[in-house]
């Protein structure tokens, strides 16, 4: 780890509901007060560190005297209301304690689908950072709805890494890491330690949610490793327990699971195109325009395509995906849903008789495409 993590500058650490509201019993204060520590110890050294915290619905639940998750949005968005107050205002004392000032920033996924809330978002962070102020960063329960939320604080770090161009995101949880299985039921299972992100296997060894008080598990970890590896950033795995973790992670000693990402990332607006959830619509291809597609650097054509899904305008972000359901890439399309039905499985030669009008020859050109 040590010739990776120590050369990172701007780091994303995200740490789970378990870890801020121990187990659900409130917030836990001294947890806090001991990142506040490291962190400001980072900032101190020339680290930019953004945080990017659960624990605004478990403080709520605490608050409110509910034992269980309730299912009802408006239940989930009350408790959140209720919680982000306490959240934060313990964050803020806690890093004033180090003559830091800390800022609340709540995000949905319409203000990172949205490219213009993309980068408004993006220059309030880098401001704040070169104001040596602390982002606290989570997702704007009390607005959400199931089209525009996250779903686990996980994904969302894995996003703010991209959209900062951060070099490392540190994802701190209950477990020591990624095992090979669960440990709680394989006395086998080894801990690894360093693997790639995006690799297959990793995620067929990850499982389903471990907690009640939370919405993630090992597996959204896997994948916002994989996420965050199109912008080159690293992902460590740790347990938040583990004495000046972070300290520790970026003065060289190995900790936890560290996924690696390849040494080429996306460019800015590919990444943007790649961080998208929630697409308008949906394309399946043949296999000889994924092959074009991934082993030849083209454009889509409308001949690839063998059918559509959605309503959706020119411009929108639509879904690639095989026969089989797999996820190939993302883009912007040329054309409507109802034009791009009309002109799937034709050569673009024939556009202009298909839809009485001139069009573009590539239904999604490869400049505005980013393959998964």
């Amino acid at each position: 780890m040590k010739t990776v993590l120590t050369q990172c500058k701007r780091i994303v650490v995200k740490v789970g509901s378990s870890l801020v509201t121990n187990q659900g019993a409130g917030l836990d204060l001294n947890a806090l007060g001991n990142w506040a520590r490291q962190i400001a110890a980072l900032n101190a050294s020339g680290h930019e560190v953004l945080l990017v915290s659960s624990g605004a619905i478990a403080e709520g639940m605490q608050r409110l005297g509910w034992r269980t998750r309730p299912t009802s949005v408006h239940e989930l968005q009350a408790a959140a209301a209720v919680g982000q107050m306490g959240l934060v205002q313990a964050y803020e004392s806690c890093f004033r304690k180090h003559d830091l000032h800390a800022a609340q920033v709540l995000l949905t996924h319409d203000d990172l689908a949205n490219r213009e809330r993309y980068l408004n978002a993006r220059s309030t962070l880098t401001t704040l950072l070169g104001l040596r102020v602390i982002p606290i960063i989570n997702e704007n329960d009390t607005v959400v709805t199931d089209e525009i939320k996250f779903g686990d604080n996980d994904t969302l770090g894995a996003l703010v890494t991209n959209l900062i161009d951060a070099d490392a995101l540190v994802i701190l949880t209950d477990q020591d890491g990624l095992y090979t299985a669960d440990p709680r039921k394989d006395a086998s299972a080894t801990l690894v330690q360093t693997a790639q992100a995006g690799d297959a296997q990793l995620e067929s060894m990850a499982g389903g949610a471990g907690s009640a008080i939370g919405r993630g598990g090992m597996i959204t970890k896997i994948l916002a490793a994989k996420r965050a590896a199109h912008s080159g950033a690293h992902t460590v795995i740790a347990s938040g327990h583990e004495p000046d973790v972070l300290l520790r992670l970026f003065d060289g000693t190995s900790i936890g699971t560290l996924l690696t990402a390849p040494t080429m990332s996306l460019a800015a607006r590919k990444q943007w195109l790649a961080g998208h959830l929630q697409v308008s619509g949906k394309l399946v291809l043949d296999d000889g325009a994924i092959n074009a597609l991934r082993n030849a650097g083209k454009s889509l054509l409308p001949i690839g395509v063998k059918a559509v899904f959605g309503t959706f305008q020119r411009g929108a972000v639509v879904a690639c995906v095989s026969e089989q359901g797999i996820d190939i890439a993302r883009g912007l399309i040329n054309y409507s849903a109802e034009e791009a039905q009309l002109i799937a499985r034709h050569a673009s030669s024939e556009i202009d008789s298909l839809l009485g009008y001139g069009g573009d020859a590539e239904i999604i050109h490869r400049d505005n495409l980013v393959l998964l």
